[in-house]
């Protein structure tokens, strides 16, 4: 089963909604205006309820994260500790 990420860019996040039950990553984009570059994308959180669990949601979620960060020409953080695990992998 393939689940649909879904981007809420007015809120700095990404989910998965299955059966009314919601995972989500959230991230903040920080600019500093005395460079030029596009800026950088700190992931904060990474959280899947108990009931999703063990589907490899926040995986999906942190890879696609990651994706669309890099996507965007952002430097990439974390502090969140489960998206530092893939920053440290790679």
């Amino acid at each position: 089963m393939s689940e649909k990420i879904i981007h809420i860019v007015d809120e700095n996040r990404f989910v998965i909604n299955i059966d009314k039950v919601q995972a989500m990553q959230s991230y903040e984009i920080i600019i500093d205006p005395s460079k030029t570059s596009a800026g950088r994308c700190n992931f904060d959180s990474t959280f899947v309820p108990n009931e999703l669990r063990g589907r490899g949601l926040a995986e999906k979620l942190v890879r696609h994260g990651l994706n669309w960060a890099k996507s965007q020409n952002l430097q990439i953080e974390a502090s969140c500790w489960y998206v530092q695990k893939f920053l440290t992998s790679t």
